[in-house]
């Protein structure tokens, strides 16, 4: 039986089918495109074990889907979202790529996913954990369609943990970002609830024992650019 919709749910379904146009500009303007070269570190990390069949979580307009089917060359990458709008730009991406025979989209909920025990090699979510309604049930999901021995990789905006980065970062979120999301989204919700998610989410040290205890091993974290992104390697 399908799970109730959450409040939070539908606020972020509606929030990014909202934002699904000016998504990406945002997100490298944001990051001062600096984002692209955390994409790329963390899809490399999946490079030695060479998955063949990748599900991409909260796979938004499919930029790490389309990064990870350039540089791991696996056989399928099926990106799930719960957000039709910010998948309806992905699939336009994808088809002008020339990777819509490689990269398939379909709507699902990542805290009950419609796919079978031990289906894919690697699962992938690149900043959206913090989306989820339910992060244990979320995690748990995905070493549940994870064939054994199979790695997630999750990468996640965080706070940097040291002076002056951290003060920095911390008048740059509460401020800055607001204010430069607001004027290109037009959204007065999209970039204030950012920063309130990050806060919420249980960041490096304290995400590894919730890890362990959803199933996974072998759990490991690098911290990118003084701690603004951190990713996550775990195997199942």
């Amino acid at each position: 039986m399908a799970k109730p919709i959450t409040p939070k749910r539908e606020q972020v379904e509606t929030m990014f089918n909202h934002i699904a146009p000016t998504y990406d500009r945002l997100n490298h303007t944001l990051s001062l495109g600096i984002d692209r070269r955390w994409r790329r570190e963390a899809i490399d990390a999946l490079k030695p074990f060479a998955p063949q069949t990748i599900l991409d979580i909260a796979t938004g307009t499919g930029d790490f889907a389309i990064l990870a089917a350039q540089r791991l060359d696996p056989d399928r990458i099926i990106g799930v979202d719960i957000s039709e709008g910010m998948m309806d730009v992905g699939r336009e991406k994808v088809k002008a790529a020339g990777l819509d025979h490689v990269i398939y989209f379909m709507k699902d909920d990542s805290t009950a996913l419609s796919f079978d025990r031990g289906t894919f090699d690697a699962v992938t979510v690149a900043y959206g954990a913090r989306n989820f309604a339910d992060l244990e049930a979320g995690l748990s999901e995905m070493c549940r369609v994870l064939k054994p021995g199979g790695h997630l990789m999750l990468v996640e905006l965080t706070t940097p943990p040291r002076f002056p980065m951290k003060q920095l970062f911390w008048i740059y979120s509460k401020v800055i970002m607001s204010v430069i999301g607001r004027l290109v989204s037009h959204d007065d919700s999209a970039y204030t609830y950012l920063p309130r998610s990050m806060e919420a989410f249980p960041q490096a040290e304290r995400l590894v024992p919730l890890l362990r205890h959803c199933g996974f091993s072998d759990v490991r974290f690098k911290r990118f650019t003084f701690g603004l992104s951190t990713m996550y390697l775990a195997t199942k």
